[in-house]
């Protein structure tokens, strides 16, 4: 099956959808075909929904096993849908993007360096990790600007060596740099991965493929 697709004609997939381990949370409007690569490539179960109104879900919900970090903006019946998979935190903040302002698999989080230091306290005691404040290329999007899983992550082609470092520290997987949607350095606006498998936006290069297929373990 092909590795590279849209989201009705948007290659953007990283906005609007997010993979937290076996599961990924679209919205409602999701085409069919859309939905059914998920489910063949990553073995995931679909929950569609939209966040606070929105279908940039990607953008608004980030996560690990513990559970789903999302906006405080989200409604009653958003928040009670997530729920029925996994405990839910909410951002009360101003900085509400979860999937924006932080990237996290199952050792750390990486979140936006002004967000808060308490509020990054809560979001790691929910996660069970340590966060860290980091920028990828001087990006502050962190949830953005890099894709975590637990086998790899994959960062923003400009990120320092001062960058890379510190998550070598914090998170003990392969790291490595690359771009997605030909030359997109903002990897998570175009990639879901997770241990199994993985989707990249339509314009995704075989050389860009290639590249996360290296960094996350999936090269045969």
């Amino acid at each position: 099956m092909d590795r590279t697709i849209s989201i009705a004609g948007d290659s953007n997939i990283g906005v609007f959808s997010r993979v937290v381990d076996g599961l990924a949370v679209v919205p409602p409007s999701a085409p069919e075909e859309f939905c059914q690569a998920l489910m063949e490539l990553l073995d995931v179960e679909i929950i569609p929904t939209t966040i606070q109104g929105s279908e940039i879900v990607g953008s608004l919900l980030a996560g690990n096993r513990r559970g789903f970090v999302t906006s405080g903006l989200a409604d009653d019946r958003e928040i009670a849908l997530l729920e029925e998979y996994g405990q839910v935190f909410l951002l009360e903040h101003t900085m509400n993007a979860a999937g924006n302002v932080i990237m996290a698999n199952d050792s750390f989080a990486a979140v936006h360096p002004d967000m808060p230091k308490q509020m990054a306290r809560e979001v790691g005691e929910f996660l069970g990790v340590a966060t860290i404040p980091l920028t990828l290329g001087g990006i502050r999007t962190v949830g953005m600007a890099g894709v975590a899983t637990n086998r790899g992550i994959l960062v923003h082609p400009r990120s320092t060596r001062a960058e890379i470092q510190v998550l070598e520290e914090a998170a003990g997987v392969p790291i490595g740099t690359g771009s997605i949607n030909r030359g997109t350095g903002l990897v998570g606006t175009g990639l879901l991965v997770n241990e199994h498998g993985y989707v990249a936006g339509l314009e995704t290069t075989g050389f860009e493929l290639g590249r996360v297929e290296d960094v996350f373990g999936f090269l045969e």
